[in-house]
């Protein structure tokens, strides 16, 4: 089926957001920059998950590493175009109807 716009963007952000932990996570020097760049510890991942903030702390983590950005387009197969309108989206108050301000 040709449904694909049918998904919700927030699912697309979600799974970019939990593809490039993975990617950062395969390896340890990438992943032990991320952790201590943002201050997480790695037990409370799993938790953060959940939390839209941590989404746009990875998003932003690869954005500020042009390599590490190309590498992983090149194996979600998304051009960092695409990536870079998740991460707006991802802005901006969701269904929930939040208004900030």
């Amino acid at each position: 089926g040709a449904r694909m716009g049918k998904r919700s963007n927030l699912e697309a952000i979600e799974e970019h957001a939990i593809g490039i932990l993975g990617f950062l996570a395969s390896d340890p020097e990438r992943l032990g920059r991320f952790l201590s760049l943002t201050g997480v510890d790695p037990t409370d991942i799993r938790g953060l998950m959940q939390d839209q903030e941590f989404w746009r702390a990875i998003y932003d983590h690869l954005f500020e590493d042009e390599s590490l950005l190309l590498v992983y387009c090149a194996d979600a197969s998304i051009t960092p175009a695409a990536l870079v309108r998740l991460r707006q989206s991802l802005s901006r108050p969701h269904e929930q109807g939040l208004r900030e301000g």
